[in-house]
């Protein structure tokens, strides 16, 4: 994918895309930079999510995780990566009560997120969404908890004991570790990844990158 500018053809044709997780911190702040972009624009901008695993190396065929595996972050890497984010949330004035979820497994609410991305209206989708996002950097709740992404489903209309379903069966977790497959196939190589037609920008870019990524100005 090319890091460029798109040509502003068809501006409100199709959605923005998105690859992120949830666990990911600068996805979370990534979307409040595009929520004011979106904010400042006439027409809306929907937003086509793919989930990305940042977990991929040290995740266990089961699905379980290995925190002792060494993926080269030090606590160095750690400590810039927090300055990072209280550095951008002054910037995009944004309320988080967490700098880094390093413990927390998103792969349960990326399955549960998936199936209704998959099978609901779009405003669902993205009600449930935000609210799984939310959940975690604000209320530092564990959204690898079945009961915590049930919660979350019932508080968007949705139904609690088919989210719990999904996420404790195989079809859609395969479905998202498929999806997982796909994104790296594509040269996704990070997140937060936002693509327009065959544009990208990485990283939590500020509104205004977002605008010329749609609109090429």
């Amino acid at each position: 994918m090319s890091h460029t500018e798109s040509d502003g053809d068809d501006t409100n044709a199709r959605p923005i895309g998105i690859y992120s997780d949830y666990v990911c911190p600068f996805c979370y702040l990534g979307r409040a930079s595009l929520s004011q972009y979106q904010s400042e624009r006439d027409e809306p901008l929907e937003i086509d999510w793919y989930p990305f695993d940042l977990r991929a190396d040290k995740r266990h065929p089961d699905g379980s995780i290995d925190h002792s595996v060494d993926d080269g972050k030090d606590e160095d890497y750690f400590e810039q990566a927090k300055e990072n984010v209280r550095r951008l949330q002054e910037e995009y004035d944004v309320e988080m009560s967490l700098d880094l979820s390093r413990e927390v497994d998103s792969l349960p609410a990326q399955v549960a997120s998936f199936y209704v991305k998959e099978t609901y209206p779009y405003e669902q989708w993205l009600a449930f969404d935000e609210a799984i996002l939310d959940a975690l950097w604000r209320e530092e709740r564990d959204i690898g908890d079945a009961d915590v992404l049930a919660d979350l489903a019932s508080d968007v209309d949705l139904d609690p004991e088919e989210i719990r379903d999904v996420v404790d069966g195989e079809e859609w977790r395969d479905r998202v570790t498929e999806r997982f497959d796909a994104a790296r196939r594509e040269g996704v190589t990070g997140v937060p990844t936002f693509t327009y037609g065959e544009y990208a920008a990485r990283g939590a870019v500020p509104p205004e990158h977002l605008q010329r990524l749609v609109e090429g100005n």
